[in-house]
């Protein structure tokens, strides 16, 4: 997520704004167990991992919307 965004405006975002860095936190978690579950590796139900992917979008498009809004 944000790889066409320079690292070190998402780096002053996490670290100027505690709720874009949790936020951030918790959709690379959400990703990690998605590819997890997808791989066989975490074993989850289709309605878990649709539950998790779900999640997983909201928190990215909260992200782009504060992201988006950000004082330059």
């Amino acid at each position: 997520m944000f790889e066409e965004q320079p690292q070190n405006e998402i780096d002053a975002l996490m670290k100027a704004n505690p709720e874009f860095r949790q936020l951030y936190q918790q959709h690379k978690k959400l990703n990690k167990k998605c590819m997890d579950a997808e791989l066989g590796v975490l074993p989850i139900d289709d309605a878990t991992l649709g539950m998790m992917k779900r999640e997983k979008l909201l928190a990215k498009q909260r992200l782009l919307r504060m992201y988006e809004s950000r004082p330059n």
